[in-house]
């Protein structure tokens, strides 16, 4: 079945393929790996139908997935990446050269295998809650969801977990996530806001950091962390348990909880430097028109 799927011609395709199809094929090009459930959240109502779209685009090679068994029995769920025609078709729209069979099947590998995968689902988890927020509330949008590579190639002195704009009731703002797993020390996470302050002070891109943290126990040693030495960038804390559209973070600066839309926020001056202007005018969307924006 396998070499049936990876024998199909990209061209021949290409009919059966959707408006909604090339969404996720351009979701999975940059986020790398979504379980069914966070698909089914992106893009569908119905899990069903979301269930049987991924098989049939699994059957024309556009997808392929990988799940793990379940120390406790049966297994986690699927999670699903491009398969060797979404690779071809990312590649062609992208202008990259096109992969090899082996490629795209050594890629699906290397990701089933990356040590760093639960940290990326978390991240990706993190954006799929706003994005599913948005499709529920006609107030709110996202009209950007940068990975950690695109937000690191695009402004350079940071490197984020990811980077977003989000708006609600036309109040827009701009954040960088830093997604914390109880994995790094905390002098190491705190540690990452030098470069966000200067960012700040070369461009002015003066966005809240946010960090989404592992429990509550967890948050509260951050806190008392951070407020000792405030950095010089607005910081916020919520837990991996809470929706990040919600009223959940805790600015170090304050001692409400409040909304992402409600955070200190600037987009900066612009400059060359500065990704979110083009030919000295602001833009702050993302390159793919997402179902959300």
């Amino acid at each position: 079945m396998a070499g049936k799927r990876s024998s199909y011609n990209l061209l021949s395709v290409l009919p059966h393929v959707t408006p909604r199809d090339l969404q996720l094929i351009a979701m999975l090009d940059q986020h790398r790996v979504l379980t069914t459930d966070q698909v089914h959240r992106l893009l569908f109502q119905a899990e069903r139908t979301c269930q049987l779209r991924l098989a049939e685009l699994r059957d024309l090679a556009l997808v392929e997935r990988f799940r793990f068994h379940r120390p406790s029995g049966g297994t986690f769920p699927w999670h699903w990446t491009l398969g060797l025609n979404g690779h071809r078709f990312a590649a062609a729209a992208a202008g990259r050269a096109e992969p090899t069979p082996r490629a795209a099947a050594q890629a699906v590998a290397r990701m089933s295998a990356n040590p760093h995968l639960p940290h990326l689902l978390a991240c990706n988890e993190f954006f799929v809650r706003l994005a599913a927020h948005a499709r529920r509330s006609p107030a709110a949008r996202l009209p950007r969801w940068w990975s950690e590579a695109r937000a690191t190639a695009e402004f350079q002195m940071v490197r984020p977990d990811g980077h977003g704009i989000w708006t609600v009731d036309e109040r827009t703002v701009g954040f960088f996530l830093e997604c914390d797993r109880n994995t790094e020390a905390q002098r190491r996470l705190v540690g990452k806001f030098a470069a966000y302050e200067r960012l700040a002070a070369t461009v002015g891109a003066h966005y809240p950091v946010l960090l989404w943290l592992s429990s509550p126990e967890r948050e509260r040693a951050v806190q008392t962390t951070l407020r000792r030495e405030p950095p010089a960038v607005p910081v916020a804390t919520a837990t991996h348990d809470s929706d990040p559209a919600g009223p959940v973070w805790l600015p170090v600066h304050g001692t409400v909880r409040v909304g992402l839309h409600q955070m200190e926020s600037s987009h900066g001056r612009a400059s060359a430097a500065n990704p979110n202007y083009r030919d000295g005018q602001l833009h702050l969307h993302g390159d793919t028109a997402y179902p959300w924006s």
